[in-house]
């Protein structure tokens, strides 16, 4: 895999802008300037494709967390961004989109090198996904209306509602779409005139870093955008407990979800929290199969099926299951392993040596518990941190690989033998979480009845994926909140009521 992805290497844009800056020196960014950590540690990340190291990044501490919120809260006091008009924070975010454009070519390579997904899908999804979302919440600063309110008790009023910034913002992003969640929360949050404090997953910093240059270069004022690069028991617990950080927003797994419920509570913090998921993906008898079947895979083995939202439980109904099986299986047989720096790779490597190790546990665990192995499963040799595409039948609810989120390339899959939409979706619904759910069915009526039984913030029917414009977020264990579309850019603001006599 290694040589190969040697071979390739030319052939990529930027490659080389891409490594350079890897390998350079990586601050703070805090109130404007880049900063050393104030404890002086740094920390050490690495390729998932070689288990090689990467880069040296700074690691924050509270002492950093204090600045940056200091930073950020003289920004909500300074009329250079509280009193900037609507339309300039629009602009900005504009000029932030067509610089992230211009540079699209390297931060996908650093996206690749950070997350090892395949430079492809970071060019063609990612990196575009994250410009259309600046550029659709640009569109967004200059309609945060309130509204006038008839009222009914006695008198003459003049009464309304105004949206005010939320104030400052700690957002923490998760490991496997960094540049496209990190934009999904600065976006609406810089829109709304908040002032944030970024806070990167450890393990996939780089094009965080990078976008922190770019609004350097754009000229947001100082403290307005601050970024902490660090760890999540350390900067993260800091920020979440900072009373001096108003909301929280964070991506990422359940049982973090938890502690940052826990530490907000201490001056009550707006918390908007994307947890983790078990999306069920449903085949009715009617559906197109060839389709379907591409849809499975595409949803389970996408990103190595490190996605909240990934489709890992398949119910097909009886009189299709085996040529699903058969047809999934089949693709993940076929899917080319490797370095996302491959442009022949389909999929990559898992983010770390544990995350392989925990993802291959659930694997064996569910095959000694009964689970029949259809494909995948096996060790590879080599670097890196590879899981082949895995496909299990045979399995119960009771299993740990059927029940709880793997993040990983894993797929169970159970067949189900009548019609009723009841029952199908109560065996669906059979799920700490709620975030996601996949209908393939050429029945309107089925789908519509089906879409609105089914216990998830987002049902796709017949394929369709993420959009700036949609509401995202879960039911159950999947989190609390919304991101993207209208609800994502209010969730950053505060209502207020003014009644007035006259």
């Amino acid at each position: 895999m290694t040589g190969m992805a040697t071979a390739q290497a030319a052939e990529i844009p930027s490659l080389k802008e891409a490594r350079a800056f890897a390998a350079g020196k990586h601050r703070l960014f805090i109130g404007g300037q880049w900063v050393d950590a104030q404890g002086g540690e740094s920390f050490a990340t690495y390729d998932p494709a070689t288990g090689g190291h990467l880069a040296d990044v700074a690691k924050a501490g509270a002492a950093d967390v204090d600045a940056a919120v200091r930073a950020a809260r003289g920004a909500m006091d300074d009329p250079a961004w509280l009193d900037m008009k609507p339309s300039a924070r629009a602009r900005l975010l504009n000029r932030l989109a067509d610089a992230l454009e211009e540079y699209a070519d390297e931060f996908a390579v650093l996206e690749t090198l950070d997350n090892g997904k395949p430079v492809g899908d970071a060019r063609n999804f990612d990196i575009p996904y994250a410009t259309e979302m600046l550029r659709y919440y640009a569109g967004w600063a200059t309609k945060l209306n309130g509204e006038t309110i008839s009222l009914s008790g006695p008198g003459t009023w003049h009464a309304y509602t105004l949206r005010e910034p939320v104030g400052v913002v700690a957002q923490i992003v998760p490991w496997n779409a960094p540049i496209m969640m990190a934009v999904a929360k600065i976006a609406p949050a810089l829109a709304a005139g908040c002032a944030v404090i970024l806070k990167p997953a450890e393990e996939t910093p780089l094009t965080a870093l990078r976008l922190a240059h770019l609004i350097a270069e754009i000229g947001f004022p100082d403290g307005a955008f601050n970024l902490l690069t660090g760890f999540g028991e350390t900067a993260g617990a800091a920020l979440t407990e900072h009373d001096g950080v108003d909301k929280v927003t964070f991506t990422g797994s359940t049982e973090v979800g938890r502690h940052i419920l826990k530490a907000a509570a201490g001056n009550f913090k707006r918390v908007t929290l994307e947890l983790g998921g078990k999306t069920p993906v449903i085949v009715l008898p009617d559906a197109d199969i060839a389709s379907a079947i591409q849809g499975a895979a595409r949803s389970i083995f996408t990103n190595a099926g490190q996605v909240c939202n990934a489709g890992s439980r398949l119910f097909v109904h009886r009189s299709n299951f085996d040529a699903v099986v058969d047809g999934v299986a089949e693709i993940a047989a076929s899917l080319k392993l490797g370095s996302g720096l491959d442009t022949n790779t389909q999929m990559g490597p898992v983010i770390s040596g544990a995350q392989r190790d925990r993802v291959r546990d659930y694997i064996r665990g569910g095959v000694d518990e009964g689970a029949t192995l259809r494909a995948g499963g096996g060790e590879m040799d080599g670097t890196g941190y590879f899981v082949p595409p895995t496909v299990l039948t045979d399995t119960d609810a009771s299993m740990a690989v059927r029940r709880e989120e793997i993040f990983g390339p894993v797929l169970c899959v159970m067949a189900f033998g009548d019609d009723d939409l009841d029952r199908i979706a109560a065996e669906a619904n059979d799920s700490n979480y709620g975030l996601g759910a996949v209908l393939w069915t050429n029945n309107l009526s089925a789908a519509h009845k089906l879409a609105k039984k089914l216990k998830a913030g987002t049902v796709r029917v017949n394929g369709g994926g993420l959009d700036p414009a949609l509401p995202f977020g879960g039911f159950k264990q999947s989190g609390w909140g919304r991101e993207n579309g209208r609800e994502g850019i209010e969730a950053y603001t505060e209502t207020k009521s003014v009644a007035m006599a006259l």
